[in-house]
This record gives C-alpha cells, sequence and structure tokens, in this order.
C-alpha cells in the first residue's frame, strides 16, 4: 500500500542542540492553518497588513511565513542575529504593525533572548501588536506589555483547523526582502 502526499515528510528540522522534529505535508498544512486562524481571528491581520517575523530557523518561522502568505499579509524576514535597532530600521521602514518572534534561540550553544531585544526594537514604531513563541520554554524568563505580547500557545487553542485562502492577484505582493544594509541603509 503507497503512502499519499499527505502522509510523506515535509519537514525535517534539526536544531543546534540536537533536537530533530520532523512533519508531513498534513501536519504543516494544520500548522499554518492554525498559525493563520491566531493571526485572523485573534491578532486582526488582514490582507495587504505587513508583519516582520523576527525568528531563529526553527519549524514555527516556516510556519508563520505560510500562514502570512495564507492570508495575503506582507511578511518581511529579519535575520535573529540582528539587533535592535537593525530590526527597528526594517520594522519602520515595511511600516509592519506585528512582529511575531521567538522568547529565544541558540546561537553557537548561547541562549540569545530574542523577545527582550523585540521588545527594544519596538519602541517607537509601527507595531502594534507582538506574537511570540515559546522555544526555549520556561527557562527563559519573558517580559511582556499587556494587550501588545501575546503568547501564541496560549492562543493557538482557541484556533481553527482551516482558514479559508485570501484570493490575491498575481502582481500583489507577498514579502519584503531586506538587502543586508553592510554599505548603507537596508533597502527593501
Amino acid at each position: 500500500m503507497g503512502t499519499t502526499t499527505e502522509n510523506k515528510t515535509a519537514l525535517v528540522w534539526e536544531g543546534e542542540l540536537g533536537r530533530i522534529k520532523t512533519m508531513s505535508y498534513r501536519a504543516l498544512h494544520v500548522e499554518v492553518n492554525k498559525m493563520a486562524s491566531v493571526l485572523k481571528d485573534q491578532m486582526d491581520l488582514k490582507r495587504g497588513d505587513r508583519v516582520t517575523l523576527y525568528m531563529p530557523m526553527i519549524p514555527d518561522l516556516l510556519i508563520a511565513v505560510l500562514a502570512c502568505a495564507r492570508l495575503g499579509a506582507i511578511h518581511s524576514v529579519v535575520f535573529a542575529g540582528f539587533s535592535a535597532k537593525s530590526l527597528k530600521e526594517r520594522i519602520n521602514d515595511s511600516q509592519s504593525t506585528l512582529l511575531i518572534t521567538a522568547d529565544g534561540g541558540y546561537r553557537k550553544g548561547q541562549i540569545l533572548n530574542l523577545k527582550d531585544i523585540a521588545d527594544e526594537a519596538v519602541e517607537n514604531t509601527t507595531i502594534q501588536k507582538m506574537l511570540y513563541v515559546r522555544h526555549i520554554g520556561d527557562t527563559l524568563p519573558i517580559n511582556t506589555q499587556e494587550n501588545r505580547d501575546f503568547n501564541y500557545h496560549d492562543l493557538v487553542k482557541q484556533a481553527n483547523n482551516y482558514v479559508e485562502p485570501e484570493a490575491m492577484n498575481s502582481e500583489d505582493p507577498l514579502f519584503i526582502l531586506y538587502t543586508s544594509g553592510t554599505t548603507g541603509k537596508p533597502k527593501g
């Protein structure tokens, strides 16, 4: 008996500390829809809105990118090794209203507190809400600002398993990709 595509492996991820996670196409589809549901129903994200993603290379990053695409939101991925200043520049330029980040990530075996960097970066920007995933876990304390910061793992409990994809025109923007900024101001 052959396997259908939905049961085939879509994603194999190995973290810096050796943790491995695999997802089938079906599981990935469900997770993308759940994230899209959280973004649409609880974060009020809609077609054309701009979202900045400041996350380590974890499956949640891919899920967030695909969820934004499903909703017709324009996303910009910012390298999680960038400083608060670099993140702020890209947020201001893109006019993002939502920042999706993680509590932290690993870099050369050390924990990088991404949420603290994100908190510093969003001051005096267009960001209205911040959604964060718990990648490191409870060992990394998280400071939250009421009515701005939301834990994805709390919100996903009320998420739907399916969100109708937004119909888009072929000319509609999907993402903003910035130059590194090493030779001047980053350009999107």
